[in-house]
Order: C-alpha cells, then sequence, then structure tokens
C-alpha cells in the first residue's frame, strides 16, 4: 500500500519467503488496513503545511533541549503520525519516532510529514544532534536510540538483531530516553499490533516521564497501546485528536 514515488496510507512488509505459510498470520493486518485505505481522507492527509488548521495555544518557548518527546507506532500510525504532528508548534520539543516500516519506506514518510507539519521532520542520521523544532524518524532497518552528552542530546542509530521481532523497535527507543531524559521526557504509544514498547513505555512511566496511550476507540488495531494498559505504564489513555493538545499542555506546565 505505498509506491516508490508516492506513500500510500499504510503499507504490508511483503514475506520474502513462504508466502503461503506467512499469509495466516497476515491476514488480520491486511484486513484492518485495507479498512483503513477505504476510509482514509486522503486530501486531509496530504494537505500541505500551508493549509494546517493551527489551533490557537499560547507561545511555548522550550528552553535548549530538556525536554524529549518519544513516539511508537506500527499498523494505522502513518496516518496517525500526521494527525497528532500537524497541531505541534514550530517550536515544538524534539520528537523521535519509531513507525514500524520497511527502510525504503521511512525516508518518503519523513518527507511527507515535513510537508504537513511546522517542525522540520528528518529521517534521523546517526549521531544528529537533537534539536527543538525537529522530529526524528528511526530509519526503518536501525534502530534508534536517545543519548546523552553533557546538556545535549543526540541520536544514536544501531545495526543489531531485532527486537520483539522489529527492527526499529519501539522498546528500544523508549528504554533508552527513559535512561537519558527521565522526567524530562514524554512517551506516546500510537495504534499498532502487537506488545512492541509496552515494556519501554513502563519504564519511561517509572523514570518520572509522562506516559499517554491511544485509546481502543480511535485506534486502527488496539494493540500496543492495549498492551502499556495491562503493564500499567500509561498515565493517561486519549483518543488520536487530544494527544498532540496533551503533549504541549503537560510540557507547558513543565516550563512555565
Amino acid at each position: 500500500m505505498g509506491g516508490e514515488g508516492r506513500l500510500g496510507v499504510d503499507f504490508i512488509a511483503k514475506p520474502t519467503l513462504d508466502i503461503e505459510h506467512h499469509w495466516d498470520a497476515l491476514k488480520p493486518e491486511v484486513i484492518a488496513k485495507v479498512k483503513l485505505a477505504a476510509r482514509a481522507s486522503i486530501s486531509a492527509v496530504d494537505r500541505p503545511r500551508s493549509q494546517a488548521v493551527a489551533k490557537p495555544r499560547p507561545p511555548i518557548v522550550f528552553k535548549g533541549t530538556r525536554n524529549v518527546v518519544a513516539v511508537g507506532a506500527s499498523a494505522g500510525g502513518v496516518m496517525a503520525l500526521s494527525d497528532v504532528l500537524i497541531d505541534m508548534p514550530a517550536d515544538a520539543p524534539p520528537i523521535l519516532i519509531v513507525q514500524h516500516m520497511p527502510p525504503k519506506f521511512t525516508g518518503q514518510l519523513a518527507d511527507r510529514l515535513n510537508g504537513q507539519c511546522s517542525p522540520t521532520v528528518v529521517e534521523a542520521t546517526d549521531g544528529a544532534q537533537v534539536l527543538s523544532g525537529h522530529v526524528y524518524l528511526a530509519p526503518g532497518d536501525r534502530h534508534m536510540t536517545l543519548q546523552r552528552s553533557g546538556a545535549l542530546y543526540y541520536v544514536k542509530l544501531d545495526d543489531g538483531p531485532m527486537v520483539g521481532g522489529h527492527k526499529p523497535a519501539v522498546d528500544v527507543l523508549f528504554e533508552s530516553v527513559a535512561g537519558a531524559a527521565g522526567a524530562n521526557a514524554v512517551g506516546v504509544l500510537l495504534t499498532g499490533m502487537g506488545m512492541d514498547g509496552a515494556k519501554g513505555l513502563l519504564e519511561m512511566r517509572q523514570a518520572g516521564a509522562f506516559t499517554i496511550g491511544q485509546d481502543e476507540a480511535s485506534c486502527l488495531i488496539y494493540g500496543m497501546p492495549k498492551a502499556t494498559v495491562k503493564l500499567g505504564a500509561v498515565e493517561q489513555q486519549l483518543p488520536l485528536s487530544k494527544i498532540s493538545e496533551a503533549i504541549l499542555d503537560r510540557l507547558q506546565r513543565q516550563v512555565a
């Protein structure tokens, strides 16, 4: 459900071997994503940055890179990320994202989100300094972690083995953010199948971070967010339309 020149509503990673054997495992994801595509408003998803309707709110000034937002998503995440990021101001705190996606698509997704959103959205590169007003999307074939050097944060990319069947893995990002940013972080887990991100989000909450899970009603697939609830990792469950507002409200209280 994506193409070389244009990223679609979502995608299915094609198995390279034994397609017949893998079909039963893929069937629920395929059905869910076809339903998503059927109800998607492509014109709304692809609206350019200049046409985005920003919600009025008091100006937020983030001091340095003290605050960090970490986001994880899987099935349905392409549209969910757009909905969250389009409401972020140009001076938003740095946002690190892991979206389960093959490598050739992550660059396309970053380009499309960059055209929709006020912050600058890029595919992350190893060693890049993490800056306010920027969004860093993990490449589809690398784990991404947040590292700290003194008062500065930077991105580390890792070509290690899959974690929980994923590379990049949300758990890897969240666990690193818990260690590097602690209570100065916000963790968000969006729609997706499986459990990736649940343990990492729990680590973030235990480190003092504010943690959010997308609610069942607004999820395409209430798998990953549901796992966080079972673990007690989520401070708030919110509909997709309320997540960006909750992030900014919490961070505004921290910098006030």
